[in-house]
């Protein structure tokens, strides 16, 4: 198996703030996770960090579009580098973010290097028709739209190089029965698996079929929205919500994905340790990672 790396990626650029003047304090989830050991009971290196430009929302309104978007544009391409570097000296990268826009740096690096899949774990899939792109702000409520080339040109079509996935190539897994991105994602033709209808078939059959669908492709990338959990296993990220998956639920579909020989790194976003003031919630967190790494290890 390739070694893993540590890469911080403390982003929050694609996040509302949750109140006037206050900044998402997701950016600080490598540093809680960190806090808990997390590179070293892993087995991995420690890969530094990519420092992400000044939030500033100061002068967006309703109706510009993404909030920060020049900001993550520059981020995401100065953020695919460094993954790319890590790619291609063969290591398995673990990005701490974070809010969901980080991952379209990893899914940047690896559309250079051919077509890869995606296994999406989100309580709500992010995804928005053309037609509906930018009507939030937010890029993390729109992060698969944009890595599948859905909204503004200069954060979707860096080098040239967008759509980062083909709708095929995902598996939305955990977001809610009632998200209503459940009909786009159909539409679309992206598979979906909602956590009810996971509970439902049972976590390891979902998790093959999974991998059965990253079949033919060059490897696949894991996305991990902390918030695919429910809100009474944790409740400390930006937008909890009840009917979510329990940790052994998530535990069975992650240790098979992580421990197949195509998957090809990781990020974990949206925890945040302003919501979570005893740093209960970051230690089961940094648990059940430690936990879905076995198989790799």
């Amino acid at each position: 198996m390739s070694p893993i790396v540590v890469l911080d990626a403390p982003s929050n650029l694609g996040l509302r703030m949750p109140a006037p003047g206050v900044l998402p304090g997701c950016y600080k989830l490598a540093g809680a996770l960190r806090d808990q050991g997390l590179p070293h009971r892993i087995g991995a290196r420690d890969a530094g960090h990519v420092v992400a430009p000044r939030y500033d929302v100061s002068d967006w309104s309703p109706g510009d579009g993404l909030f920060n978007g020049a900001a993550i544009a520059e981020y995401t391409a100065r953020l695919a580098d460094r993954v790319a570097r890590h790619l291609d000296r063969g290591e398995f990268p673990v990005l701490l973010g974070g809010d969901c826009s980080i991952l379209l740096a990893p899914l940047l690096g690896l559309r250079r290097r051919g077509r890869y899949g995606l296994a999406y774990f989100d309580g709500s899939a992010d995804f928005l028709r053309l037609a509906q792109a930018g009507r939030s702000g937010a890029a993390a409520g729109e992060t698969l739209a944009l890595a599948t080339g859905r909204g503004r040109a200069d954060v979707t079509d860096i080098d040239g190089l967008g759509p980062y996935l083909q709708d095929g190539d995902v598996v939305v897994l955990g977001n809610r029965a009632e998200d209503e991105d459940v009909a786009n994602l159909a539409e679309a033709g992206i598979a979906c698996r909602t956590a009810p209808r996971i509970q439902a078939d049972g976590p390891a059959e979902v998790a093959a079929q999974t991998l059965r669908h990253f079949d033919g492709l060059d490897g696949f990338w894991v996305h991990l929205d902390v918030d695919v959990l429910d809100i009474d296993v944790l409740p400390a990220v930006d937008a909890p919500d009840p009917g979510g998956l329990q940790y052994d639920e998530l535990l069975d579909l992650l240790r098979p994905m992580l421990a197949d020989e195509r998957c090809v790194g990781l990020n974990v976003t949206i925890y945040d340790p302003d919501l979570d003031p005893d740093g209960r919630y970051g230690a089961e967190l940094t648990d059940a990672l430690v936990a879905a790494f076995e198989g790799r290890r």
